[in-house]
């Protein structure tokens, strides 16, 4: 009798929300430290009901960001003002692209206010697409929304991450006039990997706009954060961290780059915790006043801790 033919398990699809399914790079698998918990809970429930209600746009579900379940449970969120359309196409991004932004809702700014004050946050972070069919590149609108934060809620610390305005030191003076408790550009990546995941970018530009931030306004703390796994050696990122130190940033965060889709860049490797730890050593040895350096860690993670003087943070999730 001739055996029976084996008939494979039907595949069950992932109804997992996109940022959290298995990537698909050839990779089985995400490793077990990065394992997150779906977004649940009461104030996760909540957090997303006031973000509705005021027809806000967060960061942390424009980027599939890993870590909104734990924030939005903990009650905080990365504002994204300026639409949600980016006038650049970076490799790594999730955010949708295209080469007009839409119309600058003039009101946006007291509604993140307002969300901040029924919040009660005690920090809050304000980020943007590109938007370089605007003729300040959407600065006056960032310097409105810290008036507006301040405004509703006066003991609340703001952190605006900003584009990089294309160079413009009118359009970054337009922000620092404003005092921002901290000013975050990120730098994203080594320079040799620019022309392919930030094409419309440039390290040194960016490099400059930090620097040039801090000489304008001293009170501000700078910082800035890339990502590992694209393809960079750790030599390159050392060599970059001393260049972000070089021009005076101050706080830097480290985290694990994951491919949003098969159109973004691929994913190179998962770089193991003990590797995060490594970079968060030479960083501190760097003289960075606070390194939050681990696989899941993204711009705004634990950004709270990082608006006083706190110390450098152990690596983290």
């Amino acid at each position: 009798m001739e055996p029976l033919p084996v008939v494979p398990a039907p595949r069950v699809p992932d109804q997992r929300p996109a940022h959290l399914r298995l990537l698909p790079d050839g990779v089985d698998r995400r490793p077990p430290w990065l394992t997150v918990r779906l977004p649940a809970g009461e104030g996760y429930t909540r957090l997303k009901g006031i973000m509705r209600g005021l027809e806000l746009n967060t960061v942390c579900e424009e980027a599939r960001c890993p870590n909104i379940g734990e924030c939005w449970g903990q009650g905080t969120a990365t504002f994204m003002i300026l639409g949600d359309v980016c006038t650049r196409a970076c490799a790594f991004c999730a955010v949708r692209s295209g080469r007009r932004g839409g119309d600058v809702d003039a009101d946006e700014p007291r509604r993140v206010g307002e969300a901040v004050a029924r919040m009660r946050l005690r920090h809050a972070v304000v980020t943007s697409v590109d938007r370089d069919d605007l003729p300040d590149f959407g600065a006056g609108l960032f310097a409105e929304t810290i008036r507006a934060i301040r405004a509703a809620s006066p003991g609340t610390t703001v952190e605006v991450l900003t584009p990089d305005f294309n160079g413009s030191e009118d359009s970054l003076r337009t922000v620092m006039d404003e005092a921002p408790e901290i000013f975050n550009h990120n730098v994203e990546t080594v320079g040799r990997l620019y022309r392919r995941v930030r094409p419309r970018a440039d390290l040194l530009q960016s490099l400059r706009l930090l620097q040039a931030g801090k000489r304008m306004e001293p009170r501000s703390r700078t910082k800035s954060g890339l990502m590992l796994g694209l393809g960079e050696s750790l030599d390159e990122v050392r060599e970059l961290l001393t260049m972000m130190r070089a021009h005076d940033v101050e706080i830097v965060t480290i985290g694990q780059y994951l491919r949003p889709s098969l159109k973004h860049h691929p994913l190179v490797r998962f770089v193991p915790p003990e590797e995060f730890d490594e970079l968060r050593e030479f960083g501190v040895r760097l003289g960075f006043e606070h390194v939050e350096s681990g696989p899941l860690v993204r711009s705004s993670y634990h950004a709270a801790d990082q608006a006083g003087s706190a110390p450098v943070a152990a690596a983290g999730g």
